[in-house]
């Protein structure tokens, strides 16, 4: 635990920003006061809560522009989008503090003579939420806002990829005076997870609950040591969205949307579209109009205002979507996109164009398994069947999409996929007023919305019996 983590910034390779892991006497720390303060916390009355983070998301937009170039430099997003990011948290946090009180409050049974019945929401008590980079703030604030709100002490620990966002949401906390441990940040390596888990003795156990945001295998790791105490957890592990473009589409408004969701933040959205269906009928013209589209994207320095397209987070996760490119070739795929038209794309860099795939099938990765980068396939399709048959032809099922015209043709197709979200003529975007879930191997688990509260607390009965007859 003692080489140093490091943000190596993709925009030009140099060390970012670095930090000493905490060692497992401050890993100890950490839970001791988090267990701690939540036990006060707890006791505080939610309409102060509010307030408290209400103030908090206040200091955190106010900071906005120079957060937003801070997160260009550690993840690579072109400095056009990110301002979107800290819109984006405020959307999502001011909604949750907003339901808190509807969504926390006491679930009432009904009447029954004699007795008083009610079921209370009781915080779970330490929360660890465990953020990734690609939207460090956005994925984190979907579990910190209602986990404090529900009475939770919460730890978090960033990607290294995007240490500082850690630190700045301890910074905001800092400023609105959440009380000591309530909220607490820790950078430490992997190989430190079991601790916060499974704690120091009887006097410290670990963490109650885990939120966490990044890969399958992942994913795994945390829910085998999460298993060790029977504690629950939160996993969002990506996915392999598809979209349908039915013959009734508006063609112009589809392909606008469709390039945006394919390579938005150089494509590392788990939400994000990989794959497209389009009816026969309207194929041709798509694919047309979709790479006309895509060669208007200009490469270059995210921290040029008119660089629309930043490098990935690494070198090796651009060499993983060309390796995906070039399998999909010699299976029979065609790319419509000539690298030569981005001259930043250069082998062995972060740096890459976008790709547009057709002749593509679902005997290629680029089509099965996920890309996470500017690399899409396009593939005709007959009729309805077909397309659903496909879209569902998939491990993963966080969110899906349908280009149409006709709504109750959407609700019935919509039944018919296996996804968490389903979306009709939109995607790439969470609604903090809807349930943000996935199925298959895209995780488990809810977060935002009013059943968002339900995984960070848990059901307490109370049965009193109140006529002794």
């Amino acid at each position: 635990m003692s080489d140093m983590l490091r943000c190596i910034s993709p925009v030009d390779g140099r060390v970012y920003a670095e930090r000493k892991p905490a060692d497992f006497s401050a890993i100890e720390k950490v839970l001791g006061r988090a267990h701690r303060a939540q036990k006060k916390w707890a006791k505080v009355h939610l309409k102060d809560r509010q307030k408290i983070l209400e103030r908090a998301v206040g200091l955190f937009v106010a900071k906005g522009t120079e957060i937003a170039e801070e997160l260009t430099w550690q993840m690579g997003r072109p400095i056009a989008y990110s301002p979107g990011e800290i819109r984006g948290f405020e959307e999502r946090a001011r909604h949750m503090i907003d339901i808190a009180p509807s969504a926390l409050q006491d679930l009432q049974v009904g009447d029954k003579e004699g007795f008083t019945r009610f079921i209370q929401r009781t915080p779970l008590g330490v929360v660890l939420v465990i953020a990734p980079w690609n939207y460090p703030y956005l994925t984190a604030v979907n579990s910190i806002i209602p986990a404090l709100l529900s009475g939770n002490t919460v730890i978090l620990k960033q990607s290294t990829q995007t240490l500082l966002c850690a630190e700045r949401f301890a910074e905001m906390f800092s400023k609105a005076d959440l009380p000591e441990g309530v909220f607490q940040i820790l950078h430490i390596n992997h190989d430190a997870l079991p601790a916060l888990v499974e704690g120091f003795g009887a006097k410290n156990h670990g963490v109650d609950f885990i939120a966490f945001t990044g890969s399958v295998a992942a994913g795994h790791s945390i829910q085998k040591i999460a298993a060790k105490r029977f504690i629950g957890v939160g996993l969002e592990l990506g996915g392999k969205d598809p979209a349908y473009v039915r013959p009734d589409a508006n063609l112009e408004y589809a392909i606008e949307n469709l390039v945006d969701g394919s390579f938005f933040n150089s494509g590392q959205s788990c939400c994000g579209i990989e794959r497209i269906y389009v009816h026969e009928n309207m194929y041709d013209t798509f694919v047309e109009g979709f790479v006309d589209l895509v060669k208007n994207y200009r490469l270059g320095d995210p921290i040029s205002p008119e660089t629309t397209l930043g490098p990935m987070v690494r070198a090796s996760a651009a060499e993983f979507v060309r390796e995906q490119v070039e399998e999909a070739i010699q299976k029979g795929a065609k790319a419509l996109i000539n690298p030569g038209l981005f001259p930043k794309d250069e082998p062995g860099t972060p740096y890459l164009a976008p790709q547009v795939l057709v002749d593509v099938s679902h005997v290629m990765k680029i089509m099965k398994e996920e890309t996470f980068g500017p690399a899409v396939g396009i593939m005709k399709v007959k009729s309805d069947s077909e397309a659903i048959k496909l879209m569902n032809d998939s491990n993963f099922g966080l969110s899906a999409s349908i280009w149409t015209e006709d709504e109750n043709v959407a609700i019935q197709i919509g039944n018919e996929i296996e996804t968490g979200t389903w979306f009709m003529n939109r995607c790439d975007y969470l609604d903090p007023a809807l349930a943000w879930v996935g199925v298959k191997e895209s995780g488990r688990g809810c977060s935002l919305s009013q059943v968002g509260f339900d995984q960070l607390t848990r059901p307490k009965s109370f049965h009193l019996k109140t006529k002794l007859q």
